[in-house]
């Protein structure tokens, strides 16, 4: 029987979307039929936590996501994911917060860059996830060390999540010029790209790249997957 997936989302509801999507092809891709994944979404108000991010207000978002985070498990959820990387940076106060097991999105990303040999990736990611070191020394962890762009790229792949992704705007012109910050980490040394925000995939994929690329999303979800059918987180 697989176990129900807690989704914790809202952040932003296009990421949510790509989460619930991903989950149900997920699961009939290795349940067939008319199998979709058992899951619980809980949205929160992305007004509210971005307002939080640009004010360096973390110990407020964390609370406001761990209290969701119970709010799931009380539904009936057996795992929490967190469906943002960026507020994987207040991920231990969400982990604390619930009895049912934590499935972290930058251990699951790391394991498979590693299982695929790479020890140098690029990131691509909110300004937040490229500059703290939440998610560096995370994947330090694992053996992994991190590159990102330098500035104005930072900027630019910032700007593109905030002022357009999130709110439903897929340009070209933006495309481009994450082709040319990709190029460019590969050209320093990344030997693969995460991208590290939900959003990113819908303006760029592995086509885009000439290192092999590592959906955060999309490895988040098949451990999940894997997790709720009975298999190893």
């Amino acid at each position: 029987m697989m176990r129900t997936i807690g989704l914790l989302g809202g952040m932003s509801w296009e990421s949510s979307a790509e989460y619930y999507r991903l989950l149900n092809e997920e699961t009939r891709e290795r349940l067939g039929g008319h199998h979709c994944a058992k899951s619980i979404l809980l949205t929160v108000d992305f007004a509210d936590i971005e307002a939080m991010q640009r004010e360096g207000r973390w110990d407020d978002a964390a609370h406001a996501l761990a209290e969701a985070a119970t709010g799931l498990e009380r539904a009936g959820a057996d795992m929490v994911l967190l469906c943002t990387n960026t507020m994987h940076r207040v991920a231990d106060a969400i982990e604390a917060a619930v009895d049912v097991p934590f499935v972290h999105l930058v251990d699951a990303t790391a394991r498979r860059v590693a299982a695929a040999g790479i020890t140098t990736v690029g990131l691509l990611a909110t300004r937040f996830t490229m500059e703290m070191d939440f998610y560096r020394d995370r994947m330090r962890h694992h053996g992994v060390e991190v590159m990102v762009p330098d500035e104005p790229d930072r900027t630019i792949v910032h700007d593109v999540i905030y002022q357009e992704l999130t709110q439903g705007r897929i340009e070209d012109s933006s495309r481009e010029e994450y082709r040319r910050i990709i190029a460019g980490l590969a050209r320093r040394g990344a030997q693969g790209v995460i991208l590290g925000c939900t959003e990113i995939t819908l303006l760029v994929g592995p086509a885009d790249s000439p290192v092999p690329v590592f959906d955060s999303t999309r490895i988040h979800v098949e451990t999940a997957v894997e997790l709720a059918l009975g298999g190893p987180a």
